[in-house]
């Protein structure tokens, strides 16, 4: 195979897909410059979901001492109705996926799982030369002159050129409007209350200790919303994801401020169990809840243009409703890795097309069940509702066409040794 020491790319944007991206392509010997336009390279307090495809991949970056650190492993996910909290359908999870999958589905905290990927771009030792971070670096233009030497430029007017420029800056990226692809922003009509729980509130309440006993991946399927949570560092955090009809603050403004009262009152007439376990997210402070509008993308196979392309959010955004919107955006870094690795800089472009040929259309997939789960998670009770609930009693495999064997199986990756484990994994 080509060497591709020779070359050099820039990623805007260091969040979780940028960042596995900038390792997957250190690791194949790529000189990689990471631009964000934060002051300071970090995540949001929040909780993440790792199902076994993202984390094969994440495995299969050498990164499984820093996981078993950080994770907490749910022992299977749990579907309830809101009304009475009834259990309707139950996944193993646990055991189950390592045996079935050969890869854990493990929760993280967010921040935990960005600082183990950076720190593993930037250590001194290991495969390819160290990734070059940059903070305070928010991109406003392109130069691109010469067409084998994109650059960046950021708004203190620092350049970047580079062989290749990669735009991994999110639902809202400045590359994509720089490059001028179509605007394929879509409004959901939703949004989301996000927020962190305090473990030791939880398990001191009676009518919340059950949360605690078994660390499960729960989600409440009700009329015109639904609520997802799990716990996160062995039970330090139950993580929130509360989705709503979005109101016209939000929708207008994308985030508003809320609060634990505001959370809890989203949910009237559920299950007392729901507000006794929202009320508690007053004990992480006032500002422990968040509240976003929901936008995603249309599926669109227009990802490149000439060495400038994108991934993650900013080509393939999805609604959070089979928690992939981070898992494939490490996928299209894992992709796109692979591709720039074995050419030299004449072929980056066709390496480009292939990564492109191979993630758009299952990345369009995904986003595709995501947004049919709009539907199926918030049926009104009635025919729809009972026959919804019928399919989970009955064995769930998957949502809205989509099965687990299809998402959690395998690797996006043609070096199937890549990710290739036995069970247990090796140490």
């Amino acid at each position: 195979m080509a060497p591709s020491q020779s070359f050099e790319a820039t990623i805007v944007g260091g969040g979780l897909g940028g960042l596995t991206a900038a390792l997957a392509l250190r690791q194949r010997g790529v000189r990689v410059t990471v631009l964000e336009q934060a002051a300071r390279l970090g995540e949001v307090g929040a909780g993440i979901q790792t199902a076994p495809n993202a984390s094969r991949l994440l495995l299969g970056l050498g990164l499984r001492r820093q996981l078993e650190a950080i994770h907490t492993e749910p022992l299977d996910q749990v579907r309830r109705r809101w009304k009475d909290g009834s259990v309707v359908g139950l996944t193993p999870l646990g055991e189950h996926c390592k045996q079935t999958y050969n890869a854990p589905y493990w929760h993280y905290h967010r921040a935990d799982l960005h600082r183990v990927i950076m720190e593993a771009c930037t250590a001194a030792a290991g495969p390819g030369p160290a990734v070059r971070l940059r903070t305070n670096s928010r991109v406003t233009e392109l130069d691109r002159g010469d067409p084998s030497r994109p650059v960046a430029i950021t708004a203190d007017g620092e350049r970047y050129a580079a062989d290749v420029l990669v735009g991994a800056d999110g639902i809202r990226s400045r590359v994509r409007d720089l490059m001028g692809a179509e605007d394929t922003l879509e409004f959901s009509g939703e949004m989301c209350y996000r927020a962190l729980i305090p473990g030791d509130a939880i398990a001191a309440d009676p009518a919340t200790r059950w949360l605690v006993d078994r660390f499960q991946s729960t989600i409440w399927y009700g009329p015109d919303r639904h609520l997802v949570h799990y716990m996160i560092r062995g039970g330090q955090w139950l993580n929130i994801v509360a989705i709503v009809p979005c109101t016209d603050e939000v929708a207008e403004n994308w985030t508003a401020p809320s609060s634990a009262a505001e959370l809890a009152a989203a949910f009237p007439g559920w299950d007392d169990r729901v507000p006794a376990m929202l009320s508690k997210a007053a004990a992480a402070g006032d500002d422990a809840v968040s509240c976003f509008a929901l936008y995603y993308r249309r599926p669109d196979p227009v990802w490149q243009d000439g060495r400038v392309v994108l991934l993650g959010d900013a080509c393939h955004a999805m609604l959070p409703y089979q928690a992939q919107g981070a898992s494939q955006a490490m996928e299209d870094g894992a992709v796109l890795a692979e591709e720039l690795g074995t050419v030299t800089p004449d072929g980056i472009e066709q390496g480009l097309r292939r990564y492109v040929d191979r993630r758009a259309k299952h990345a369009g997939m995904v986003q595709d069940a995501s947004l049919r789960n709009k539907t199926f998670y918030h049926y009104p009770d009635g025919p729809e509702q009972e026959e919804r609930d019928r399919l989970l009693r009955r064995g769930f495999s998957g949502e809205s066409d989509v099965s687990y064997e299809w998402l959690w199986s395998g690797t996006p990756l043609r070096d199937a040794d890549a990710t290739a484990f036995s069970y247990p994994f090796p140490r």
